[in-house]
């Protein structure tokens, strides 16, 4: 029963979305205050990190490292928001093809998907406000963190989990902590895939209990984060528009590989990705002059 509603909530948030993010963009062009972009950077952007995404990548690290390689017409300011915004419908729709495998405990899965969600609207409401160089040295940690999570994952270090579905006692209340953090960090463009999978190992859980709770709580925490960017106007509307086109039709083309394609390899490239992208925002925070506040 939880994951239909779950599913409704899916299909509502999508709709919802949708409609406040179209609104904006309808705005945006009424005022013209579409950034100058080419289209085709945005385009292989979306297409390329959602895709994989698909298939458990994460697409917050490879975007980032798209922006810079591309060099699109946005601010390193404006990259939390953007990628929130302009992955929310390509990740709800992840969730609405994916969720419901597994039968998890409703209790916990609710009061997971609920702290992420309540973590990145407060996220959002900073990373909206702080200077330029302070998202910098936020991103280029955020990123070193991906990093590490990912070649835990390669190799092996992330506990195996157990059979329990549920957690209960001091093990919930750590849970709903520990994810109301990791929803705050998804606004600083920190992907919830991989601590997600650590957390529900860590504490005994069946591994596949981490994909209907990460599943879900990207799904509904990113349109939630996204409202807030859209408020205040803190993302690349243009970029946004076309990633979250492009990613849509990639999400819809990674579907029928999920089962067959063996990306074990690929996170290893995805990592130096990380890395690489991590050096280039520390780089450019340590080279902004401007100061830094909050």
């Amino acid at each position: 029963m939880i994951i239909k509603i779950l599913q409704i909530l899916l299909y509502v948030a999508f709709i919802g979305f949708a409609f406040v993010f179209i609104k904006d963009l309808l705005k945006a062009k009424k005022e013209n205050t579409f950034e100058d972009e080419k289209i085709w950077k945005p385009a292989v952007t979306g297409f390329v990190t959602n895709f994989f995404d698909t298939l458990g990548i994460g697409s917050f690290a490879p975007s980032m490292f798209f922006f810079k390689a591309f060099r699109h017409n946005l601010r390193d300011k404006q990259i939390p928001g953007t990628l929130n915004v302009a992955d929310a419908l390509p990740v709800m729709l992840e969730a609405i093809l994916f969720i419901g495998a597994t039968n998890v405990d409703s209790v916990t899965l609710v009061s997971l998907i609920g702290a992420a969600v309540v973590g990145s609207y407060v996220g959002a409401g900073i990373m909206s406000k702080i200077k330029e160089r302070t998202v910098q040295i936020v991103m280029g940690v955020a990123l070193l963190i991906s990093a590490i999570l990912f070649l835990a994952s390669v190799m092996k270090w992330i506990p195996l989990g157990g059979t329990a579905l549920g957690l209960s006692g001091v093990k919930l209340v750590a849970g709903i902590v520990i994810f109301l953090g990791l929803g705050m960090l998804m606004t600083a463009g920190v992907g919830l895939y991989a601590p997600a999978m650590v957390v529900v190992y860590a504490m005994g859980m069946d591994p596949m209990a981490a994909f209907p709770i990460m599943m879900g709580s990207c799904a509904l925490l990113m349109p939630v984060a996204s409202a807030k960017f859209i408020k205040e106007n803190a993302y690349a509307k243009k970029n946004a528009a076309i990633i979250a086109i492009s990613g849509i039709i990639g999400v819809g083309c990674a579907f029928p590989f999920v089962s067959s394609l063996d990306i074990e390899k690929l996170k290893i490239l995805v990592i130096v990705v990380v890395l690489a992208t991590a050096f280039m925002m520390l780089k450019a925070a340590f080279t902004n002059k401007e100061e830094n506040s909050i």
